[in-house]
C-alpha cells in the first residue's frame, strides 16, 4: 500500500515538473500575457491594457524599426519598459530635448536598438539613458487584448517617422 502511494505521489510530482518546464518554455521562448502600466505608450497603449508578447522575434532577429517592445529597464533590471523600436543598430536618429529646444544626432550602436515612448513628453526612454543592449529585449507587443473595445492589432507610432534622413 506505501508503494502506491509513494508510486502516485511520484509520478504526480514528475507530471507537475514537466508541465511546469512546457509552461516555462511556452513563457521564454513563445509569448505571453503582458500588463503594461504607465503613460509613456499613450495614446497607443493606456495605462493597464493588457497586451500579447511575442518572444520568437528576439531570438530571430526579427525586431524591426516600429515594433513595440518589453525590455528589461536599464536603469532597473527588476522592471520592464514598454516602448517603441525608433533605431536598430548603425541608424542615425535625430534625438530631441524633453523642451523640443535641442536637437541632434544619435547614431545607434552594434548590438543595440534605439527605444522611445509614443507620448514623447512623458516618457523616459532612450532619450534619457541611451540606446540599450539587444539583450535586454524579451519580446514584441502586436495584440491588444484589454480592454476589448481596443481589441486587435496595434497601430503605428501617432509621431510619425522619427528618423534623420542625411
Amino acid at each position: 500500500m506505501l508503494r502506491g502511494v509513494l508510486g502516485k505521489t511520484f509520478r504526480l510530482v514528475g507530471y507537475t515538473i514537466q508541465y511546469g518546464c512546457i509552461a516555462h518554455c511556452a513563457f521564454e521562448y513563445v509569448g505571453g500575457v503582458v500588463m503594461c502600466s504607465g503613460p509613456s505608450m499613450e495614446p497607443t497603449i493606456q495605462n493597464s491594457d493588457i497586451v500579447f508578447a511575442e518572444n520568437l522575434s528576439r531570438h530571430f532577429y526579427g525586431i524591426q524599426r516600429g515594433d513595440i517592445v518589453i525590455a528589461k529597464s536599464p536603469s532597473d533590471p527588476k522592471s520592464n519598459i514598454c516602448k517603441r523600436v525608433i533605431g536598430l543598430e548603425g541608424d542615425k536618429i535625430l534625438t530631441t530635448s524633453p523642451s523640443d529646444f535641442f536637437k541632434s544626432h544619435s547614431y545607434v550602436p552594434m548590438g543595440h536598438v534605439w527605444l522611445e515612448g509614443d507620448n514623447l513628453q512623458n516618457s523616459t526612454d532612450s532619450r534619457c539613458y541611451g540606446p540599450i543592449p539587444y539583450g535586454l529585449i524579451r519580446g514584441r507587443i502586436f495584440f491588444k487584448i484589454w480592454p476589448l473595445s481596443d481589441f486587435g492589432f496595434l497601430r503605428a507610432s501617432p509621431n510619425g517617422h522619427r528618423f534623420s534622413d542625411d
